[in-house]
């Protein structure tokens, strides 16, 4: 008994052992990959990218301003910041100075989008963000406004916003019911509601199911017409596409079957 109660113990500091010493390896793989973020603030891209490179990191130039006080090309923030512990190979972004404002910002208000863009790209300059807004009254595809505003002297970063203007959204409904109703007063319906009539058709006429006991067609039927009549306004809607039920949009082309 008192062997098996030995044992157990034994075991069981084995296990709490083995234990200690998963977590302390870990702990020192995890740390061994930590590397110390250093300051990069005021010196050059390339000399920052080296000095970044050389602790096992990687450097992003996610920012850039104008400033008539830092000296032009120098790094003026960074993020992690100095001295932050990080794993290797983690991206340090900073954001580098361009000088004192060397550019006039150009007014592209009224313009389409694809031209304001030519237009800021061409000055050396690059679009931030586009923003669309609906606006009734004025065409779709044109600069409604932008930020920085035309000629501004103290901008903080080469990139300008526009506001453009989009197209509105076509308006939808549910196809209604036509079967049993005259074509002409159809037509002016779908047209009123800014629908465009499509293909107009002549259901064929259905085989005479009247037939003599032997089988024959009696002398007296007429044989069917080989050309169905014309659709005339007076022609009644037998089937219409799209269904009735359908979610359709503004403008869409209704075609018929008539009889």
């Amino acid at each position: 008994m008192k062997s098996a109660i030995r044992f157990a113990l034994l075991a069981l500091v084995l296990v709490v052992i083995a234990m200690v010493s998963a977590l302390t390896a870990m702990r020192f793989a995890i740390h061994g990959q930590e590397v110390t973020v250093p300051p990069v603030v005021g010196l050059s891209p390339a000399e920052a990218e080296r000095s970044i490179a050389g602790a096992g990191l990687q450097m992003s130039i996610e920012r850039q301003y104008y400033s008539p006080k830092v000296p032009e090309g120098k790094i003026m923030s960074q993020l992690p910041p100095p001295g932050a512990k990080v794993r290797r190979g983690w991206q340090v972004r900073v954001a580098q100075i361009l000088g004192p404002t060397r550019v006039a910002i150009p007014d592209v208000t009224g313009q389409s989008e694809h031209a304001a863009e030519l237009n800021i790209r061409r000055r050396g300059l690059d679009v931030a963000s586009i923003a669309q807004v609906e606006t009734p009254g004025i065409p779709p595809d044109q600069v409604l406004a932008q930020n920085p505003t035309a000629n501004t002297q103290e901008v903080l970063a080469p990139k300008i916003s526009l506001l453009v203007t989009s197209a509105a959204d076509a308006e939808a409904f549910v196809m209604p019911n036509f079967a049993g109703q005259p074509l002409g007063s159809v037509s002016r319906t779908l047209q009123d509601a800014g629908f465009r009539l499509g293909n107009v058709s002549v259901a064929a006429a259905p085989a005479d199911a009247d037939q003599t006991a032997g089988g024959a067609t009696p002398a007296s039927a007429s044989p069917p017409s080989a050309t169905p009549a014309e659709p005339s306004p007076a022609s009644i809607i037998a089937s219409q596409s799209p269904a009735a039920g359908q979610k359709v949009m503004a403008g869409a082309v209704v075609s018929f079957e008539v009889r």
